[in-house]
């Protein structure tokens, strides 16, 4: 009986928090979004505190509560340090590409892609958003299940229906306006549910020294029992993710100025490091205390058995926000591709701004659905994480890092080398089911970038030469 109201509190608890943010898109639904650009880059007029809190909520949801989690549980802090570190060295990168990317406005990355390359090389790349980002919105659907199941107990199939749902409306009736604040609201109840848990949990495994003497042999280790090019492909798709990810790009689009764009990484890189530390803290804790739950579970399994009430309650409110509002950042960043980057483009029609809001809504829809059916498919959140992450990070972040920073990148060069990473990423994982159990980064980016360098560097030779001549003929 007691455990049933200690369940009901919980599920009361992160329910009423659910609802707020349920309003809190209402609100801007009705008071901000006027047009297209309102919600897809929040008017271009987001504050510092609101840019840098939606970085760090995009970065860290389902990714780091539940696949991070599970990583550390599996391995170790050691090994997790070094998996988890490939977001906070990304961001680093980031900072001194901000706010030339702020000065671009574009709403999506292939547009940015298509001023250099033409509209082929904006096509391709949306179709590999599109693969990489409903992937992404699938795992925060299953990570929010885990939420109510452990709340609940409800199955995870109809826990991910009911996050979906809200994911769907939250989307649909704020666009970015609504994401930016929930995501801000979110970053700031994350870090501070943690830093009240930590005490607890500290004293509860006998502080450092005890957690340290409490772990099992293999999980002490620096590696975690892992091999190196195991640990690089850990470490390398999220290190692509968060250096080439639209959403970044799109919320720089969406700050008020350039100079607030580049500020926001400074945030975002000190808020990343508290709570990624924090999340290793935790579930190493989860370790010793609860050696025999599901490795997905681990920080929020923690949350309703080793914390007291109230504290465990604002680390499920927060998870299940970080959660949710990581995926209305994804799936809004999808459907912009398919509306900006695929309909709009190649419509023949002249569409007013307002059918354009319509249509956008409407993608959100039928996206929603499908990451649901790819969520259901994965049978964990750090399988289909890595996936994601590498079908991004090895098919696109060279392509876009290329197309702002290298001068002698060519469509060519561009074009293969995001057909190879993504035929890589297929290839090492559905047909060769990951050999040696490497994640497939490890085989798809070296390909990419190299087929990107050699085919350029090939192209533009050919390029100059035809330039030459032209110039020779003219001269004659």
């Amino acid at each position: 009986m007691k455990r049933w109201k200690l369940m009901t509190g919980y599920l009361v608890a992160v329910g009423v928090y659910l609802l707020a943010m349920a309003l809190i898109g209402v609100y801007f639904s009705r008071k901000s979004i006027s047009d297209n650009e309102d919600f897809m880059a929040a008017g271009r007029s987001l504050p510092l505190w609101v840019v840098a809190g939606t970085l760090l909520a995009t970065f860290t949801g389902s990714g780091t509560i539940v696949g991070g989690a599970s990583f550390i549980y599996q391995y170790g802090p050691f090994a997790a340090i070094f998996n988890l570190s490939g977001g906070i060295v990304g961001t680093i990168v980031l900072y001194f590409l901000a706010g030339r990317i702020r000065q671009g406005e574009a709403y999506t990355v292939p547009e940015i892609i298509e001023k250099r390359f033409g509209n082929v090389a904006r096509l391709v790349s949306s179709i590999i958003i599109l693969f990489a980002f409903i992937g992404i919105t699938a795992y925060q659907f299953t990570g929010g299940a885990y939420v109510l199941q452990i709340t609940t107990g409800l199955p995870v199939e109809t826990g991910a229906i009911i996050i979906g749902v809200l994911v769907i409306f939250l989307t649909v009736s704020g666009g970015l306006f609504s994401v930016a604040y929930t995501d801000a609201i979110s970053a700031l109840l994350i870090v501070g549910g943690f830093l009240l848990g930590l005490p607890f949990i500290l004293n509860t495994v006998d502080g450092f020294s005890g957690l340290a003497a409490s772990l099992p042999e293999v999980q002490k280790s620096w590696n975690g029992g892992l091999s190196i090019p195991q640990l690089l492909g850990y470490f390398l798709p999220l290190f692509l993710l968060v250096l080439g990810d639209q959403n970044m790009y799109q919320r720089f689009a969406a700050a008020k100025s350039p100079t607030v764009a580049r500020r926001s990484t400074i945030g975002f890189f000190f808020g990343s490091i508290t709570v990624i530390g924090l999340t290793i803290i935790f579930a190493t804790a989860a370790i010793v205390l609860f050696p025999n739950i599901a490795p997905d579970t681990a920080v929020l399994h923690l949350a309703t058995n080793g914390l007291p009430i109230p504290v465990g309650v604002i680390i499920l409110c927060a998870a299940v926000a970080f959660i949710i509002t990581t995926a209305t950042s994804y799936l809004l960043s999808a459907s912009g591709n398919i509306i900006y980057d695929l309909f709009k483009r190649y419509s023949k029609k002249d569409i007013s701004d307002k059918k354009l809001l319509k249509y956008n809504r409407y993608t959100v829809i039928a996206l929603g659905v499908l990451a649901y059916a790819l969520a259901m498919y994965f049978p964990t959140v750090l399988e289909l994480q890595m996936y994601s992450y590498t079908m991004y990070g090895a098919a696109l972040t060279p392509a876009i890092l290329a197309t702002i920073l290298w001068k002698r990148a060519t469509k060519a060069g561009i074009l293969g080398s995001m057909f190879v990473g993504a035929t890589g990423t297929i290839f090492w994982e559905v047909i060769l089911d990951k050999p040696f159990d490497w994640n497939s980064v490890l085989f798809a980016l070296p390909l990419s970038v190299l087929t990107l360098i050699i085919v350029s560097l090939l192209t533009g030779k050919n390029k100059d030469r035809e330039l030459g001549v032209a110039s020779e003929i003219d001269k004659a």
